[in-house]
């Protein structure tokens, strides 16, 4: 399945707007934002997609190979006394010791503390009434991009509901907390913050929540390498009955020092000569607009428990932009990539693009909307290939995909599940870009009609046969 974007409708467009709309540098897509793909053929896809014989739940291209590495629910295949906590989301790869990939993985753990329970806390637990965290999973890898697993371990713990998060320049991964909660729901700390993990961590690190980053509905981050400066995204949906303002905003840390994310000061996207902009409906791909950003003065409000909403609303108050729903947060080739999981005219998703220009100026774009839940439901984590295509995860309904986007704006099935089965999420490729990483929360297998335990899984093959 293939669906082109009409580019002779965009250029007609684009060529008559005026005001606070510019021309988007390269494509309507993503055209500018690799070196890598100079020159390379471009198909529209792998081809019809096929059970894998490995890893039957999942279907991927023909000539691809699949395998799952680990399992949620289940005791480690290399370390039986771990029980692999569920809700594996958010997800990076990193070269580790002697030739091999580390992942760092975060678990949605969202609980009243019964995970904690049941599997422990760890031993340098933030709280220790939290189920969620991070686990580490470090692979060997061959030439042609298949691996095994060496090791897995806890890495961050005692956090709660981690949904994504994102890879530093320096080699840490960011974990992100989707929530609020803390002491008035009965928990030994407050939540809503970001964590930093190392990953060369052998064991688990000493949380520090990085509380200048903000206390928010967070969900993931990217970090541009060229500045050290941190994109943020928040999971809200619009509320237009809230008078101090309910929605997601897009927002950017910038650290005192570089590579030091514990000071620094946190702002709010806003659209220059268009203060509180919408950008969810009536939007069209490939229009950029100038952006500028907004003082969040207090990052950690003391009433963000009981008002999620509490940091937007500094924001809001400002004039700052509103989104639908933010998810997955990508840096690539000076270009920061994001999602709206319900954006868009018919619900369905948005991918956006920002290009950061100079004293915090820069271009907001619409890069793909979903015209149909049959094209692209829910989009959610979100990568960008080395050869210059982004890996969608979709947190739709029914049977979950993995699409890719092409540079020329065509989207595809990149693998689905044997039946529905909940999100697909942290896609990420190996540092030699011969292996794409993700995870599957679980769900209903067609074929065996039994739960389907999610987990994590690797897929490897001719990806220079296509844009991925």
């Amino acid at each position: 399945m293939t669906q082109k974007l009409d580019r002779r409708e965009f250029f007609r467009r684009a060529a008559v707007l005026g005001g606070g709309a510019l021309m988007a540098p390269g494509l309507v897509g993503l055209s500018a934002c690799s070196h890598a793909t100079n020159g390379l053929p471009r198909t529209p896809g792998y081809g019809p997609l096929v059970r894998s014989a490995d890893v039957p739940e999942l279907w991927i291209p023909q000539g691809f190979r699949a395998r799952k590495l680990s399992t949620t629910k289940a005791p480690s295949l290399v370390n039986p006394n771990l029980t692999v906590k569920y809700g594996v989301d958010g997800m990076a790869a990193f070269p580790g010791p002697n030739g091999s990939v580390r992942l760092v993985r975060n678990h949605e753990v969202s609980d009243n503390g019964t995970v904690a329970r049941l599997l422990g806390p760890g031993e340098r637990a933030y709280d220790r009434k939290a189920g969620g965290g991070t686990s580490t999973l470090q692979l060997r890898q061959a030439p042609d991009g298949e691996v095994a697993l060496e090791q897995e371990f806890i890495s961050l713990s005692g956090t709660h509901t981690n949904c994504a998060g994102g890879r530093t320049p320096w080699g840490t991964w960011i974990s992100c907390e989707e929530t609020t909660v803390g002491l008035a729901r009965g928990y030994e700390q407050p939540h809503g913050y970001c964590f930093e993990v190392a990953a060369s961590a052998n064991a688990e690190v000493q949380p520090v929540p990085l509380k200048a980053m903000g206390r928010f509905v967070h969900e993931a981050v990217a970090v541009d390498p060229a500045t050290s400066i941190v994109y943020l995204t928040e999971d809200i949906t619009y509320d237009p009955a809230v008078p101090a303002g309910r929605a997601a905003g897009f927002y950017r840390f910038v650290p005192a020092t570089p590579g030091d994310l514990r000071t620094g000061r946190l702002q709010m996207l806003s659209i220059v000569d268009r203060p509180n902009y919408l950008t969810f409906r009536g939007q069209q791909a490939g229009v950029a607009y100038r952006t500028g950003w907004v003082d969040i003065p207090d990052p950690d409000p003391a009433a963000a428990e009981e008002n999620s909403s509490a940091v937007f609303q500094q924001g809001w108050a400002r004039g700052g932009a509103a989104f639908q729903r933010l998810e997955g947060c990508f840096a690539a080739d000076g270009s920061i990539y994001f999602n709206s999981t319900t954006g868009g005219d018919v619900g369905a998703g948005q991918v956006w693009r920002y290009r950061p220009g100079r004293a915090g100026a820069g271009e907001l774009a619409l890069v793909f909307e979903s015209p149909s839940r049959d094209v692209l439901d829910s989009p959610d984590n979100l990568c960008v290939s080395p050869r210059g295509g982004l890996v969608i995860c979709e947190d739709g309904l029914g049977v979950q995909f993995l699409r890719g986007l092409t540079p020329d704006g065509e989207i595809f099935d990149v693998v689905h599940t044997d039946g529905p089965s909940a999100e697909t999420a942290g896609a990420c490729f190996s540092p030699n870009g011969r292996t794409l990483f993700f995870n599957i929360q679980g769900g209903t297998n067609a074929t065996t009609s039994a739960n389907m335990q999610g987990g994590t899984y690797a897929i490897w093959g001719p990806w220079e046969n296509g844009a991925l």
